[in-house]
């Protein structure tokens, strides 16, 4: 009696043993690519999963990449062209900034206009716009452009972060799918031939959920930086409007410049 009662206590743990080695990520990747046609769900699954997550990180690198950029220039760049005295030495040095720098081309986009429609002057162009109206719409034009090239890669990673959950909750659904058939096939339902099959399925909604959350921690965290940087492409459109309309800088203490 004592010795079958050490059998079955050895079996079961033999038998939960198995079931625990049938639930880690290394048995699962070894069953997907050792029997492909009969994971190719979880495979198919698993791809699209890692192609989401190097996407993701891609831009997010790219993103965070400009951002510093922008937090450690922006200021820079816009304080010293206030701080030139000579306009066309200011206008110079927008001209050096890199090609990347939205600032510079913002404020070069306004001085382009302005002088456009000073060569023009008598014409039906300054008829139809004044000064004013005319470095506006270019202003406008700038900011719009700028703020768009900020949003790149952000549809990405609002798509990955929405929708990476659903898609390793496929992988899972399946996988369950396949265990219950195959459970159902050979007639076995005890704990060491579900839990192994199960917690395998149950792996794929995990992993979606680690590529989804850096995605949507990443897409807050630069809409705030981006809603900031507009800000300042909005402060200085005004200023360089006022700059460029009226031949002066109207100052906070409203003075001129």
């Amino acid at each position: 009696m004592l010795q079958d009662i050490l059998t079955l206590a050895t079996s079961g743990a033999g038998g939960n043993a198995a079931a625990l080695s049938q639930m880690g990520v290394d048995h699962l990747a070894q069953e997907m690519l050792g029997n492909p046609g009969k994971y190719v769900v979880q495979l198919t699954v698993a791809a699209t999963l890692l192609l989401m997550s190097l996407f993701s990180f891609y831009w997010i690198a790219i993103n965070f990449i400009k951002n510093m950029n922008l937090r450690r220039r922006g200021d820079t760049v816009t304080q010293t062209f206030w701080e030139t005295p000579n306009a066309q030495d200011a206008i110079r040095f927008m001209e050096e900034q890199p090609k990347s720098e939205p600032f510079s081309k913002i404020a070069l986009d306004a001085a382009q206009a302005a002088a456009h429609h000073q060569r023009h002057e008598g014409s039906r162009l300054v008829e139809s716009l004044n000064r004013s109206e005319f470095v506006d719409r270019a202003l406008r034009q700038a900011v719009t452009r700028e703020s768009m090239n900020l949003e790149s890669g952000l549809t990405v990673l609002a798509t990955v972060g929405s929708t990476a959950p659903f898609v390793g909750l496929l992988g899972t659904v399946w996988g369950i799918y396949g265990a219950l058939i195959r459970i159902g096939a050979t007639g076995q339902a005890s704990i060491d031939a579900v839990a192994g099959p199960v917690g395998e399925a149950l792996i794929m909604t995990a992993v979606g959920l680690f590529v989804a959350i850096p995605a949507v921690l990443a897409y807050n965290f630069f809409v705030r930086r981006n809603r900031i940087t507009n800000n300042k492409f909005d402060t200085f459109a005004h200023d360089l409007h006022d700059f460029f309309a009226t031949g002066s800088r109207v100052g906070e203490n409203g003075g001129k410049r």
